[in-house]
């Protein structure tokens, strides 16, 4: 077995033990939310299948860190490492609407190399390697922004600058989609139910994974400035490579626009 496979193997273990544990919880303390110092949800099941999909993890590769959203210290995490959140939709988690995952990535040199994203109230499992069955993302047939379905995520947070985005994405998009979970955005992206998706000040957690398998399906993923994403970036945005561009352009309008700048002339053809 190649050394791919067999974390690939081992991330499958960890996410299948994460969701037995997440089976498990009842509503009422284990989906009872609590406020972090950031102002996000967290709820006991966040904690306990983190601590499970951990040990699991630690278990069978002692020699890689597990960075968990739970867990995490300040910084960046470690240029090898896992990159796990337990719950990717937490609010939506709490509320018994169905759009969460499970989130688990390898990272090596600072790049997603591989991930498991599991929906398990959809019944649905993403991963990247030969388990997806060869698969790679359809001929794009959407370029123009104002012809896109955009999926937009980590909009609850206040803030003149985020909603000048989200106001200029709206204005300029055929729809707009908000479901409030970074991993299943890029899933859409990956599967193509989405045409391309926005993920506001992004976590490494949060994305680690959907970008393993988005840029696996040949799809681009940018940062701000248009440079290839990477953790620390404010921006994220996925897509087929000319579409992610005309977004990039749309949303440093909003920018300059907030700023008071003169926007610069875009081209959505």
């Amino acid at each position: 077995m190649s050394d791919a496979a067999r974390l690939q193997a081992i991330a499958e273990e960890a996410v299948d033990a994460g969701i037995s544990c997440l089976a498990r919880a009842q509503r009422g303390d284990w989906t009872a939310r609590r406020f972090k110092p950031s102002g996000e949800e967290v709820t006991a099941a966040d904690i306990a299948v983190e601590r499970m999909i951990s040990q699991t993890l630690r278990r069978q590769s002692p020699d890689i860190p597990v960075v968990g959203e739970e867990s995490a210290g300040a910084g960046p995490p470690p240029t090898r490492c896992w990159l796990l959140d337990p719950i990717d939709g937490t609010m939506n988690f709490a509320r018994g609407a169905p759009f969460y995952a499970v989130s688990l990535a390898y990272v090596e040199g600072g790049q997603p190399r591989l991930g498991v994203i599991d929906a398990p109230a959809l019944g649905r499992r993403w991963r990247t390697g030969p388990q997806n069955g060869g698969r790679s993302a359809a001929t794009p047939s959407v370029r123009k922004v104002h012809e896109a379905v955009i999926g937009i995520t980590g909009t609850g947070s206040a803030g003149a600058l985020r909603g000048a985005r989200i106001g200029q994405l709206q204005a300029a998009a055929y729809r707009v989609r908000m479901q409030g979970a970074m991993s299943l955005d890029l899933v859409g992206v990956a599967e193509g139910w989405l045409d391309a998706c926005v993920c506001l000040h992004p976590k490494p957690w949060d994305v680690a994974a959907g970008v393993a398998l988005v840029r696996e399906r040949g799809a681009a993923v940018l940062g701000d400035g248009g440079q290839d994403f990477a953790f620390g970036s404010p921006l994220l945005v996925a897509g087929d490579a000319p579409l992610v561009q005309r977004v990039l352009t749309v949303l440093t309008a909003a920018e300059q626009h907030h700023s008071g700048r003169p926007a610069e002339q875009g081209d959505d053809g």
